[in-house]
């Protein structure tokens, strides 16, 4: 009897709660593949109206917001989408580094040594030889360390100081790192 009220309850609560599942296909904004789903017709119908509210710009106090109806009153919501600022030049490295402080550029990575003594060691006889350039460790690859010198924007940049340091240094190489935008050359 027991079984018996547990099955009827059971097809009682899928009879009440009926689905409506429906596929949908969406376009994605950035590259417009498409995209199917399948969901309920409510929730397609919910999304659709978030999404159409996203679409809409906030209003601002220009003459722009008004409407194009006869009493000049603002309807306080525009479907113009928002412009996108391109410029139509490459950035200079100061507007880059106005709006990034640390960007990805390259280092050239001297050594890889073993011990925080060898890299001080290294350190004090790569700053003999070059003062101009700015040295330092590395220490993410515990227990070895790596010994780093410059920040450059570019491979191609490091190129003239990578060949006065292979002089003493034959295993140094040039490396992505992220930088300070502020240090580079």
């Amino acid at each position: 009897m027991r079984n018996l009220i547990k099955i009827f309850s059971i097809l009682s609560l899928f009879g009440f709660y009926n689905i409506e599942a429906q596929q949908v296909v969406k376009k994605d904004t950035l590259s417009g593949t498409e995209l199917v789903m399948t969901m309920d017709s409510k929730i397609n119908a919910a999304l659709e109206g978030i999404e159409g509210k996203c679409a809409k710009v906030a209003p601002t106090n220009s003459s722009k917001d008004f409407s194009n109806n006869d009493s000049g009153i603002s309807t306080g919501i525009t479907t113009k989408p928002p412009k996108i600022f391109v410029p139509s030049r490459e950035l200079t490295n100061a507007e880059i580094c106005k709006k990034n402080p640390r960007i990805l550029g390259f280092k050239i990575q001297i050594t890889t040594v073993k011990s925080n003594e060898e890299a001080n060691e290294v350190k004090s006889y790569f700053r003999k030889r070059f003062p101009n350039l700015k040295v330092e460790t590395d220490a993410s690859l515990r227990p070895n360390y790596k010994i780093l010198a410059g920040s450059y924007f570019t491979k191609q940049s490091a190129a003239s100081d990578l060949s006065r340091i292979r002089e003493y240094f034959k295993s140094a190489v040039a490396v992505q790192y992220r930088i300070f935008c502020a240090e580079a050359k």
